[in-house]
């Protein structure tokens, strides 16, 4: 028993009851178990994705990457740009994909270089390139941008974009409906959402098992056997750079799909630090993590800042918002703080 519990981890076993106690307590206050468990699906699976993007940067020994917004700058501006275009349906998501994918791309290579100059810092310089790029795209998405479609602006700025843009009449819920089912009357299976983490997961896992993933790693966990070897730590640092920048806009229309709103200006900030919380309560630490540590800290993150405001909410009133503050700044002060390198 002390083996599997060490295996686990006490934060791990600690949330992961906190969490199964939040469920039982659901009748007991009020709240529909099964909606929650509809909404704990939803989240889960619209987060994988995104959360994902964080294992090459920490891989290749790049820590955690505060800079994640300008993968999900990227994916907004993907997903404004299939708007504009008005691509519907599949069409419309693999419209969004591809060109998010493109533009983060390009913001990957100029963020990996700035990160290969300042090694050591990543983590505090990575934070403010994040806020500068978002700051500069809020610029962008108030005045500079040539869009025209009437869904994406308002009517007396001409090119002022609104701060939320409905998805409903192009590819909202596309990846939901495939081999979309129903249990009961509330609880909802989106397949497709899942199949889509689920390849994303595989195809990570394999990549990390190429020559190329295996240097990669190499180069995070022991650089000075990895350059001995012949692997350039640069290239690698900076291949994991625009790895996790791409698919973190990936992810972003995922994201985007399932939430049926692009949100444009300061979100993509409010988004970093329970994406870096969520790897770091499965177990993840700032130079190692796997597929387990995102699929587990998913689950765990999403399950409690989404139960645990309606349980709370319904018993002591509505404190929702300060109690993902609490969960999510809690784990970032835990995680950096520990000692342990796993």
């Amino acid at each position: 028993m002390s083996g599997l519990i060490k295996k686990i981890g006490w934060p791990r076993l600690i949330i992961g009851l906190f969490l199964t106690g939040l469920f039982i307590a659901c009748p007991f206050v009020g709240v529909n178990i099964q909606f929650a468990v509809n909404d704990v699906m939803g989240r889960f699976g619209m987060n994988l994705v995104l959360i994902l993007s964080l294992v090459p940067m920490i891989q290749s020994g790049c820590g955690l990457n505060f800079g994640v917004p300008l993968g999900i700058v990227s994916g907004a501006f993907g997903a404004v740009c299939s708007v504009e275009l008005q691509a519907t349906g599949f069409m419309g998501i693999l419209t969004a994909m591809l060109i998010a994918c493109s533009f983060a791309i390009v913001i990957g290579l100029i963020y990996g270089n700035i990160l290969n100059r300042i090694k050591g810092d990543e983590m505090i310089i990575s934070t403010y390139v994040s806020m500068a790029f978002v700051g500069f795209m809020c610029l962008l998405w108030v005045r500079l941008l040539p869009f025209k479609n009437p869904l994406l602006l308002y009517g007396f700025g001409g090119s002022v974009f609104k701060p939320q843009i409905p998805l409903s009449n192009h590819w909202a819920g596309v990846l939901d409906k495939v081999l979309y089912f129903k249990i009961g009357p509330v609880i909802e299976v989106p397949v497709g959402l899942f199949l889509i983490g689920a390849l994303c997961c595989f195809l990570m896992w394999l990549f990390f098992r190429s020559k190329l993933g295996t240097a990669m790693t190499a180069a995070g966990s022991n650089p000075e056997y990895a350059r001995a070897a012949g692997v350039s730590i640069d290239k690698m640092r900076l291949i994991s750079v625009v790895m996790s920048t791409s698919i973190a806009a990936l992810g972003m229309i995922i994201y985007y799909q399932h939430y049926t709103f692009v949100q444009l200006y300061m979100t993509p900030i409010n988004l970093m630090l329970p994406t870096v919380a969520a790897i770091l309560i499965g177990g993840a630490a700032i130079r190692k993590a796997t597929i387990t540590n995102v699929i587990i800290g998913t689950f765990l993150f999403q399950g409690v800042v989404t139960v645990g405001p309606m349980v709370a909410g319904s018993a002591f009133g509505d404190i929702a918002d300060a109690l993902r503050l609490v969960i999510s700044n809690g784990m970032i002060l835990y995680a950096l703080t520990r000692k342990e390198q796993r």
